[in-house]
């Protein structure tokens, strides 16, 4: 005799249908942070996101994960989730400033570019949204560089809260001004110690 109810056991055919449609199968996970849970989304192999969960666009951003992969994701907690919560706990705790965490990196050319470059921003420092175009070899890029920089969907590890605007001003980030600044003050504090 099962103890499965009816409805339980309807949802989970449907849900066995459904993940018959799409094939692949992708792993969630929150992740506490002293600013704000983040969601990572991953599979065996590396991360495919990693941001704040009230960040702007981010239910967008899943839907487009999901329609590329033609996958469905559900909670668990594959290799890579583990090492990038760890490694979130190092940074936050001052401890780590380089992440190892491996990442699936989706976008064009150009936007590789951008964020290959905010890799190459130290710890503890800034540049200028102008800076970062002059470095991939393009200063009039500036406005597609802050639109790569948008489009980035590994909030922390590809540092691009480390970029502000050439007046000095924050500018934008997608995980909020609050956050940038704590994010930058954290950073300075810590590549002092």
């Amino acid at each position: 005799m099962s103890l499965e109810t009816k409805s339980a056991r309807s949802q989970r055919l449907l849900l066995k249908k459904e993940l018959g449609k799409r094939g692949n199968i992708l792993k969630a996970s929150w992740l506490d942070t002293p600013l704000d849970p983040m969601l990572a989304i991953s599979d065996s192999n590396g991360l495919y996101l990693l941001e704040f969960v009230g960040r702007k666009g981010l239910q967008q951003a899943i839907e487009k994960l999901c329609k590329e992969k033609a996958a469905t994701i559900i909670f668990g907690e594959p290799e890579p989730m583990k090492l990038i919560r760890k490694e979130l706990a190092a940074y936050f705790a001052g401890t780590l400033k380089k992440f190892e965490t491996p990442v699936h990196i989706r976008g064009s050319v150009f936007q590789r570019k951008v964020w290959q470059e905010l890799l190459n921003v130290p710890y503890g420092e800034t540049k200028s949204y102008l800076e970062q175009a002059e470095a991939i070899g393009n200063k009039k890029a500036v406005r597609a560089v802050a639109g790569a920089n948008a489009a980035n969907r590994f909030g922390i590890m590809i540092p691009c809260h480390r970029i502000i605007n050439t007046s000095g001003e924050l500018g934008g980030y997608g995980g909020g001004i609050t956050r940038k600044k704590w994010l930058l003050e954290h950073e300075s504090k810590m590549a002092i110690v």
